[in-house]
């Protein structure tokens, strides 16, 4: 059964697409901030607008059709384009609607947890979806998910900033973040300049500090 159609829309900004719309629900739960930091940032809009429709949400069922009213978005293949993404990184999962008629309104979606879904992509040997967050809380490297979360909350990084920051701390040359994210050395020196700024830092070892301790 689907939810209950509601004229109150998810609580994200329909002009911009932040790293992270939730930064309170993120600070609680580390495992939410490597599911920010692996999602586009269309994806993590639109399933940060599952996530927060009910506390249940084993139960919850949504169409492109209840997406596009709880997000604001107003193109179809915008929003069928991030649930893509989604069920590639094991976010999400689909299933025939009942009575599926219109194209936009054949499938539903159901969201995973954080939790789950990190469980989901290392038994399927896909962990590397998340690309720079091989470990989480549950390894016991806590000075790792500190990182993870601090970067994960900063609103000036970008996306791919934020994937070459923790590339660095964990320990790798330029040129492998490069061949990690398929870019040039040149592009990641660019991206560390920026990281650099943000963080008032000078050098690699000042960044990998403030975001260790």
């Amino acid at each position: 059964m689907l939810p209950q159609e509601r004229s109150t829309k998810a609580k994200v900004d329909s002009k911009t697409y932040p790293l992270v719309e939730n930064r309170e629900q993120v600070a609680q739960s580390h495992e939410l901030a490597i599911i920010a930091l692996s999602h586009t940032q269309l994806e993590h809009r639109l399933y940060l607008a599952m996530l927060a429709f009910d506390h249940d949400i084993s139960t919850n069922r949504f169409t492109v059709r209840h997406l596009m009213d709880l997000t604001g978005i107003k193109s179809l293949s915008t929003v069928r384009r991030g649930l893509e993404g989604l069920l590639i990184k094991l976010s999400i999962d689909k299933s025939d609607a009942n009575g599926g008629g219109r194209r936009d309104n054949a499938h539903e979606f159901r969201a995973y947890s954080p939790i789950e879904i990190i469980a989901r992509r290392r038994e399927r040997g896909s962990i590397g979806l998340t690309a720079y967050a091989q470990e989480t809380p549950g390894d016991g490297n806590h000075a790792f998910s500190r990182a993870i979360s601090r970067v994960a909350e900063n609103p000036m990084l970008s996306r791919r900033e934020a994937q070459v920051a923790l590339f660095c701390v964990q320990g790798l040359t330029n040129a492998v973040i490069g061949e990690r994210l398929n870019v040039s050395e040149q592009t990641v020196k660019f991206h560390l300049r920026h990281i650099f700024l943000k963080f008032r830092v000078k050098r690699r070892a000042e960044l990998i500090s403030k975001l260790l301790m």
